[in-house]
């Protein structure tokens, strides 16, 4: 047994001194540090470099590789710009057709429905004055001592059917000649003075201010608006014009 373990000794010992001396081969030379220096490619060529060095060589590989992706960025493809939508240059802006009553709105409205005018037709309230009289009368002139001259020129002319109008209001000292409800009665009564010498005799529409529907068509052609004129000329008070 002694013998046994004498010879397995030995055996041990010569197989770890034939290990050291290469005769089994190198299979951990990859692991030693003088043998990785041997099978070094060009080793004159290696450099230790400072901490400085080794910043600066980091810095520029790091400006290199942003050079190389900046292209590609530049490179890819812009959205075309979006293009201005032309508009026809004969194209009228924008008309207004009224003013209407709530009546006369909805008539009017249903007739220009088969003109295809929907998206293109805005519907707006415009100032209205509901004439129920009309004032035949000279303008304020000179005051007081005006309005008595013009008094006696008056009834040199044969003309007795006349006031001064009195009150705080703009026609303050102007002479009432009549009132009258038909703006035909009223002219009536204009050409009437006018025979007798008596001039600067003007009408005044009166009666309650208010609001009406009027409508606004935008980008039409000019045969449309010839069509819409002529629809509009039906209602009593209504015009079509450029809009205000």
């Amino acid at each position: 047994m002694l013998k046994f373990v004498f010879w397995a000794l030995l055996a041990a010992n010569a197989a770890l001194l034939a290990y050291g001396q290469g005769v089994l081969g190198q299979p951990g030379a990859g692991e030693r540090e003088p043998a990785r220096l041997k099978n070094q490619l060009a080793p004159e060529r290696i450099t230790q470099l400072t901490a400085v060095e080794a910043k600066r060589a980091l810095d520029e590989a790091e400006q290199e590789e942003a050079g190389e992706a900046a292209p590609q960025e530049a490179a890819s493809p812009l959205p075309p710009p979006t293009a201005p939508v032309a508009v026809a240059a004969n194209l009228v802006a924008c008309v207004q057709a009224g003013p209407f009553s709530a009546a006369d709105a909805r008539r009017f409205e249903t007739r220009v429905a088969s003109l295809d005018l929907a998206a293109r037709q805005s519907r707006v309230e415009v100032p209205f004055q509901e004439v129920t009289s009309r004032l035949v009368y000279l303008p304020p002139n000179g005051g007081r001592e005006g309005a008595q001259r013009r008094s006696a020129e008056l009834k040199e002319r044969g003309v007795e059917n006349f006031y001064i109008m009195q009150g705080d209001s703009p026609l303050r000292w102007a002479i009432s000649l009549g009132v009258f409800k038909t703006d035909s009665a009223a002219q009536k009564l204009v050409a009437q003075l006018q025979r007798q010498g008596v001039r600067g005799v003007q009408v005044l529409p009166r009666g309650p201010q208010g609001t009406r529907t009027a409508f606004q068509y935008r980008a039409i052609e000019p045969s449309l608006r010839t069509r819409l004129s002529g629809i509009a000329s039906n209602y009593p008070g209504a015009t079509l014009g450029d809009c205000r």
